[in-house]
This record gives C-alpha cells, structure tokens and sequence, in this order.
C-alpha cells in the first residue's frame, strides 16, 4: 500500500508539543507512548548561540543606542525573523497509517529514523524541541528549531536566519548532487 509523507509548517507550541498541557484530540492514555527527543528552554539555547557573537557585536559599536542588550528579545520584538520555527512530519494518515492502527509501530520507527539524522542533514537549524506524538489520531512528530547563519559581515557574526541556513543548505545539497 502506498502512503504519503506530510510535511507542514506549524505556529510552534512548545507546551503541547511537550504535553505540557493537552487538547482534546489528544488520547491520554497513550501519551506514554510519545518519544521526547528534546526539550531545552529556548532562552538558554540564545544565550548559548548568539551571547559570544552579541558581546563581541556591541563591543565594536560606538554608540550606545545601536547595542543590542538581549538577542532574544530583539529578535522576539522584530519584524524580519521569527524566534523559532516548527515543521511537522507525518507518515500516512488516520485511515491508512493510525496511531492505535497495525501500522502504527512502523510510523513510529520511520519517524524517529528521520529524526535521529536530522541535525546532521540541517546543522544550521539547532533543533531545541521535538517530541513524536503517538496519542494523536496520526504518528507525527513536532521539531522545533532556530535557524542561523554564521559568517555575517552586518550585525552579529552568527544571527539567526532562516533565509540564509536555507541558502547554506540548498547549496551544499546542490554541491553533494553535482559530485556524486
């Protein structure tokens, strides 16, 4: 039987996606089944990127009103990026692919087999959170990540970019696709 693999960019709710709280549509007598991968707070995970590059930034600025005190909360409080995105990934559906169905042990393993390459297949995007669900209608999992770049000529040498780790990825994958 042939089954699709879904791909879909979500809002990110780190508290559910760590069960945190639940909804409805979540089965809590399964939750035990959930695999979580990953669950670091998103303020350390800045601190631990972005802090070194920040201090070394604000030291060459001459005028105090262009120092950034808090990289976080630029970022939270700007308009070009997003603090973190999130993607989901699903194998199947509810009818061909339930999590309480006969295959819902082999989503299971396909998922996590995806996840455990992930970072290395995408290092410019530093996975903090990621949980597979289990207690859902459909095995899926959740991988919340901060985008980067490194090597910035303006503004902080490593910043977080979505545009550019897309651009560092699509051209090491194109590199990878021309040699083989």
């Amino acid at each position: 039987m042939k089954r699709t693999i879904s791909v879909m960019v979500g809002k990110g709710s780190v508290t559910h996606n760590s069960r945190s709280f639940t909804t409805e549509n979540v089965d809590s007598e399964r939750t035990h089944l959930n695999i979580d991968y990953c669950n670091e707070p998103i303020k350390k995970v800045y601190h631990e990127m972005f802090d070194e590059a920040l201090k070394q930034y604000n030291d060459k600025q001459k005028r105090k009103d262009r120092k950034i005190p808090d990289y976080y909360k630029h970022i939270e409080s700007g308009k070009q990026e997003k603090l973190f995105h999130e993607i989901i990934f699903q194998i199947g559906n509810k009818d061909d692919m339930s999590a309480t169905g006969e295959h819902a042990e082999l989503a299971r393993a396909i998922l996590d087999e995806y996840y455990q390459g992930f970072q290395e297949r995408n290092p410019y995007l530093r996975v903090f959170s990621a949980h597979l669900h289990m207690d859902e209608a459909t095995p899926h999992i959740h991988i919340d990540f901060v985008p980067f770049t490194t090597g910035s000529k303006r503004g902080l040498e490593i910043r977080v970019s979505l545009k550019q780790a897309m651009l560092i990825w699509d051209s090491k994958a194109r590199g990878r696709a021309t040699t083989s």
